[in-house]
C-alpha cells in the first residue's frame, strides 16, 4: 500500500520513514511537513492512506484532513500525534478519520495502517479509554431543529450507544433491513458519512 507521511518536525518523519520501511507491505511515496503539502502530496500522489499529525503551524492536520475528505470522501486518513485533548478527539471522529494514535505507541503504527487499509477504525487505547467520558451528558439531547420521528429518535440514541443493528432491531421490533434502512436515512439527512459521526452528533446536541 502507499502512504504518505506528514508531520511538522523532520525528525518524527524520517523515524516514520525508517519505521515503515521495514514492512514489505507498505511504501512511502511521499513526505511533507505542513497541512499545504499533506493536500498536495494527496492531488499527486492519489495514496491508499495519509499518516498526518494534527498540530502544525498554517494548516493543522484536522483541517488538511477534512479539505482532503471533502474532496475525495473515500480518503483513508490516520492521525498520529502526541495529543489526546478532548476536542481534537471529537473533531477527528466529526470530520470521518479513520484512526487517532499517539505517536507514543510506535508499536502499533504498521498494525494501525493495515487495519486502516482494511476498512477498520483505529483508536488507541488511550483514545478509546476517553470516549466514554467524552460522550457522557446528564441533558437531553434537543433534535427540535431536525424534525426527527419518535422512531428516528429512538434508532440514534441506539446508534450512539453503539447498538448493533441486530439489536436495535430486537429492541424496536423491527427487521434488520429494515433499521439499515432507517440509519441510512439518517444519515443523508444529515450528511453524515457513517455510525461514529452519528453518534458525535448525538452527544453533541447536549
Amino acid at each position: 500500500m502507499n502512504v504518505i507521511i506528514v508531520d511538522d518536525d523532520r525528525l518524527v518523519v524520517s523515524s516514520l520513514n525508517t519505521i515503515l520501511e521495514t514492512d514489505p507491505e507498505i511504501r512511502v511515496v511521499g513526505s511533507g511537513y505542513s497541512g499545504a503539502e499533506a493536500l498536495h502530496l494527496c492531488q499527486r500522489l492519489c495514496p491508499d492512506l495519509l499518516l498526518i499529525d494534527i498540530r502544525m503551524d498554517g494548516l493543522s492536520g484536522i483541517e488538511a484532513a477534512k479539505r482532503l475528505m471533502n474532496q475525495n470522501p473515500k480518503a483513508k486518513v490516520l492521525f498520529l500525534t502526541t495529543f489526546s485533548d478532548d476536542e481534537y478527539i471529537i473533531e477527528a471522529l466529526r470530520i470521518g478519520a479513520k484512526g487517532y494514535i499517539l505517536k507514543q505507541n510506535f508499536e502499533s503504527i504498521i498494525p494501525a495502517i493495515k487495519a486502516v487499509f482494511s476498512g477498520q477504525r483505529v483508536f488507541g487505547d488511550a483514545i478509546i479509554d476517553k470516549i466514554p467520558s467524552l460522550m457522557k451528558s446528564n441533558e437531553q439531547p434537543n433534535f427540535s431543529d431536525y424534525h426527527f420521528s419518535s422512531r428516528e429518535l429512538a434508532m440514534i440514541k441506539l446508534v450512539a450507544n453503539g447498538k448493533s443493528n441486530r439489536e436495535i432491531a430486537q429492541e424496536l421490533y423491527l427487521s434488520e433491513g429494515t433499521v439499515r434502512n432507517y440509519i441510512s436515512s439518517i444519515l443523508e439527512k444529515l450528511a453524515l458519512r457513517d455510525r461514529t459521526q452519528l453518534a458525535v452528533f448525538y452527544y453533541k446536541q447536549s
